[in-house]
């Protein structure tokens, strides 16, 4: 701010976002995932909220147009997709939370223009492992052959640096070419009032410059006239930054290790910080309204597809975590 013209920083960047703005993210994607993108592959946005929003009016040209999303999902993905004219299809949940290939496999007809997959996944913490990702993108070009259409695969990325294991998530254009992928720095810089992500289409996307056309367009046609400029010379400065997340494990271990012991029912969270909890007796709503009358609030699951579980944020101070776990036995010992 001090060096720039507040012109600069103050004024309309181009649609698309700066081009020094995209060169830097180009240039980080390609050093850590040993690529070839150019700034011409990326369309900087208002958050992972906008690029979904744009990538779904982009792909939509029918009613009957469907978009296949995996419970449990993030409820604003019903609004976003229904609000752009395309039609939800929900996969249903697994007892462990993984892919569920047997559902994508029933969903999947000549009317999906793509599918829409969270990983690591809110509200579950679930990472899926890279050969999750793999027997999804074979199949998916199985039946690109068999119904002689493109089916993308679109990546929602606000998690992605927030992965536990030394092994971070499989990077999904390694896998499949006709993905798009959403990304915001909400949660790998803590940013979320900020609002600023990207849209990446796949430099081996079919007809690439087609679709990349098609996300300006509808970024018009949304009223989304550019990124916020003086946090794309934030990100363009802190590209490279890497998130300390060894507050959130600490606090996942405390009510991972906890919970489980109680007797409740988790999938482990391998990136985020949200644990997706099954209520003892199924009811979700009904153990988060006991919940709450002890002061510890928790989100019952029918947002996110499925009624027997609730989620339970873990980023908070390490204290709360510690406090809440008194409560939870309390309301287990309710149960037995």
């Amino acid at each position: 701010v001090k060096n720039n013209d507040p012109m600069v920083y103050h004024g309309y960047s181009t649609s698309q976002g700066h081009l020094s703005c995209r060169k830097a993210i180009a240039g980080n994607l390609n050093k850590r995932f040993k690529r070839e993108y150019s700034p011409n592959d990326l369309f900087l946005t208002c958050g992972a909220a906008a690029s979904l929003c744009i990538t779904f009016r982009a792909l939509t040209a029918s009613p009957e147009d469907e978009i296949i999303v995996l419970a449990p999902y993030f409820p604003e993905y019903k609004v976003f997709i229904e609000g752009q004219g395309a039609r939800m299809r929900l996969v249903p949940s697994r007892n462990d939370m993984r892919l569920n290939m047997d559902g994508i496999k029933e969903a999947v007809n000549r009317n999906t223009k793509a599918i829409l997959i969270n990983s690591p996944n809110n509200p579950s913490g679930v990472v899926y492992t890279k050969e999750e990702i793999k027997a999804l993108s074979d199949y998916l070009m199985e039946m690109q052959e068999e119904l002689d259409k493109t089916i993308y695969l679109i990546s929602d990325e606000p998690y992605r640096e927030l992965v536990y294991n030394d092994e971070p998530p499989a990077f999904i254009p390694d896998y499949y070419d006709n993905t798009i992928i959403c990304y915001s720095w909400s949660k790998s810089l803590s940013l979320p009032g900020e609002r600023i992500g990207y849209v990446l289409v796949n430099d081996k996307c079919k007809e690439k410059e087609v679709v990349m056309a098609a996300v300006g367009g509808a970024a018009r046609a949304l009223g989304y006239v550019c990124a916020p400029t003086l946090f794309q010379l934030v990100i363009e400065r802190c590209i490279d930054v890497k998130p300390n997340i060894e507050a959130y494990r600490k606090n996942r271990d405390i009510l991972y290790d906890g919970l489980t012991r109680m007797g409740y029912k988790v999938a482990k969270p391998d990136g985020a910080f949200y644990l997706f909890i099954e209520a003892p007796d199924g009811d979700s709503e009904e153990f988060s309204k006991k919940a709450k009358e002890h002061d510890v609030l928790v989100v019952p699951g029918a947002g996110f597809g499925t009624d027997t579980h609730i989620r339970l944020s873990y980023c908070v101070e390490t204290e709360k975590c510690v406090k809440a776990l008194p409560v939870f036995e309390k309301l287990m010992k309710e149960y037995k």
